[in-house]
């Protein structure tokens, strides 16, 4: 279902306790949002493309621009003040002069109250209205603020872009005992208290849009807010089932990605919770079983891949040496795993593997275990696959990936057939990969991020975490991150002249809390060691300088 476009109005006023804003409740018949309390505001109408409007101070191309649309887009700022009128009775206009215009004098057609209700069942024009008043609506007052699009699957879709504005003086507004029922100006933070409790019912957007204008504490700083928004984020939620009942997602949630993926048609039903020992179909020839040790480091857990179909599986990751994670891997794959692959032999992801060897007789694949580091040393692979090679199971083909940097001997799988890649721990989500000196090195994991991005994949099926879209946006994102701590640790390097690793360590990680500290210092020496290898810094005495070429660009 096409989403219908629509636009929503978010009225704003300065009450006796600080912010307010404006909130009107459906009827309880209503096909969309029964009952619900809302913003006002609806569809975009023909109408409101009329050539009048765009005889205004905002253009339509300006408009637009705002909007990030080639064209059409003032029609969206006109609906946000006409529905406005017709379902809160508050009419936001300036005179052919651009000043406010106070709409309280009686209309030709009696009153401001009647002229509302034509143009609310179309026997009056809203254009007409202005004409005969000699007014247009007041766009510019009107701020961008968000835009959110009707999940998929819900029986009706709009395709909305909300605006804010300030109230004008004079114009408390009021329900329209038809569409709406019921009315009221309030804090925000009531608002969501109230709906907390359970008294007000409201979506999902609507309740996301309170919780950023609780932030403010009057509305001229909401409004600056919205004006100041450089890019306007298009919100996209997703319905997902989670442990506590439906649940919505937007971007940036860690199974949006997932969820999309595994129920195209939002009818709800995929997970947007990982748990341990249950199995999730991720594709034809993919699922993941999740072992039961979260934490800081491993998040929801290490995640296990059961990879093909028919007789013969491959398992990436066999895990921890739990004997429940062991357990679900041999029901959920019911004897088939012929292989045993490992991304690499930290002691979350190898240490089963010997035991599914035993139990299953199956090979096992990977590269031995460096000699520093928290190390799998029980790991003893069958062979060892090499950078390139493909490997047939199952009816698909997975390509083994030498990617060294969180690890040494780290292996990334590429399942060609659905063009997903297991990362192991060289991409994990919601967590910064640790570069761990001496096996650790920050100069061979920024390039193998790099080599990434000359793969034709669609997912990444991460050690920890759930599946994650546009893998080259991801690695961007992670090589960005790393390039501007790098230099946060150049300038703080430059600024001390010399320092150790203690002295340095608070200067250049002081956005990150103290308590994580001794992990930031094994970043940080990874970061010195690349610095070094690139002739940028020098240690000397067990403290780090930069070198002369590198204070003289600095300087």
């Amino acid at each position: 279902m096409t989403p219908r476009p629509a636009s929503t109005l978010i009225l704003v006023r300065d009450g006796a306790e600080g912010l307010e804003v404006f909130m009107l409740q459906r009827t309880h018949q209503a096909a969309f949002v029964p009952g619900g309390y809302v913003f006002p505001g609806g569809a975009v109408d023909k109408a409101d493309s009329d050539p009048f409007f765009a005889t205004g101070v905002l253009d339509d191309q300006e408009a637009s621009r705002r909007l990030g649309l080639p064209a059409g887009g003032l029609a969206y700022w006109t609906a946000a003040i006409r529905e406005c009128y017709e379902e809160a009775g508050i009419l936001l206009a300036r005179d052919e002069k651009a000043y406010p215009a106070e709409v309280t004098e009686p209309l030709p057609c009696n009153t401001l109250e009647d002229a509302r209700g034509k143009v609310a069942s179309g026997e009056l024009a809203f254009a007409s209205l202005c004409r005969s008043l000699g007014i247009r609506p007041a766009v510019e007052q009107l701020a961008y603020f968000s835009h959110w699009i009707t999940p998929v699957g819900a029986p009706r879709r709009f395709d909305t872009r909300f605006f804010i504005g300030i109230a004008p003086a004079g114009q408390c507004g009021s329900h329209d005992n038809g569409e709406t029922i019921a009315s009221m100006w309030l804090r925000p933070e009531d608002a969501l208290a109230r709906h907390r409790a359970g008294e007000v019912e409201m979506m999902f957007a609507t309740v996301r849009t309170l919780q950023t204008l609780a932030r403010f504490n009057d509305a001229s700083a909401a409004v600056e807010y919205a004006r100041a928004q450089t890019s306007v984020p298009t919100h996209n939620p997703r319905v997902s089932t989670g442990s506590k009942g439906r649940r919505v997602l937007i971007q940036g949630d860690a199974a949006y990605a997932e969820v999309g993926k595994l129920d195209p048609e939002g009818k709800g039903h995929a997970a947007s919770d990982i748990t341990p020992g249950e199995v999730t179909v991720l594709s034809r020839y993919l699922r993941r079983v999740t072992a039961p040790n979260p934490g800081y480091m491993t998040g929801p857990g290490t995640n296990s891949y059961l990879v093909g179909e028919g007789d013969e599986l491959a398992l990436i990751d066999p895990g921890p040496a739990d004997a429940s994670h062991i357990a679900a891997l041999l029901r959920h794959a019911g004897g088939r795993i012929r292989r045993v692959l490992t991304t690499h032999t930290h002691i979350d992801h190898s240490p089963a593997a010997a035991l599914i060897k035993a139990q299953t007789g199956a090979d096992v694949l990977g590269m031995p275990a460096p000699p520093h580091g928290n190390q799998d040393r029980s790991f003893m692979p069958d062979a060892v696959p090499e950078d390139g090679m493909r490997i047939r199971i199952g009816g698909c083909t997975l390509r083994v990936l030498h990617t060294p940097g969180h690890a040494s001997n780290h292996l990334c799988y590429l399942l060609e057939e659905d063009r997903i890649l297991m990362t192991g721990d060289h991409i994990m989500q919601g967590s910064t990969v640790v570069i761990n000196p001496p096996d650790g090195n920050m100069r061979e994991y920024l390039a193998s991020l790099q080599r990434l991005k000359t793969l034709d994949i669609d997912y990444l099926a991460p050690g920890h975490g759930f599946l994650m879209e546009n893998p080259h946006a991801v690695v961007d994102r992670i090589v960005t991150h790393r390039m501007a701590r790098e230099d946060k640790v150049m300038k703080a390097l430059v600024g001390l002249g010399k320092a150790s690793i203690e002295e340095l360590l608070p200067v250049a990680y002081d956005d990150v809390p103290p308590q994580r500290h001794a992990m930031a210092a094994r970043s940080l020496l990874a970061h010195l060691e690349k610095l070094e290898a690139e002739g940028r810094v020098e240690l000397a005495d067990s403290c780090w300088r930069p070198s002369q070429d590198a204070s003289a660009q600095q300087a």
